[in-house]
């Protein structure tokens, strides 16, 4: 079948049409337009890594934590191991290493031994100067612990 072509009155309209955008756009031309501002999102400074502290914890069957001890103290978290295997055979008790926020670290049961005890900061102890504070001194314990090894 031949496609039926288009009436002339139907091309003048579509003609017509076409010469009255053209009228608008020639008129809005000489008128500068604003574009639009692209909302530009902040950049958001990156958090700093937390720093961790690497831990021995002893789990029950149930993941219930028995005990937390440092990774330097790993054979003390062995014979704590041991003695709860040792107390009930049956039970499933296992040691997993854990990693926790430096800041937490004085909550999760982290003590200063007498042998590693650092002195108290020197402005606590009324010399004027700024000391350290407890993260500084877990750092130092732990950094005396690794280099016994």
């Amino acid at each position: 079948m031949a496609r039926k072509t288009a009436s002339r009155m139907e091309l003048r309209r579509q003609h017509e049409i076409a010469e009255q955008y053209e009228a608008i756009d020639k008129k809005t031309a000489g008128r500068k337009t604003t574009a639009k501002r692209k909302t530009s999102s902040r950049k958001r400074a990156d958090k700093a890594p937390v720093r961790k502290l690497l831990m021995w914890a002893v789990y029950n069957g149930s993941l219930k934590e028995e005990g937390r001890y440092t990774y330097a103290e790993r054979d003390k978290a062995e014979e704590k191991l041991e003695a709860l295997r040792a107390k009930a055979t049956k039970k499933l008790y296992f040691l997993q290493p854990i990693k926790v926020p430096l800041g937490d670290a004085a909550a999760a049961g982290v003590v200063l031994d007498d042998e590693d005890a650092v002195p108290p900061p020197k402005a606590a102890r009324g010399d004027g100067e700024s000391g350290g504070d407890l993260l500084y001194r877990l750092f130092i314990r732990e950094r005396r612990s690794l280099r016994r090894f």
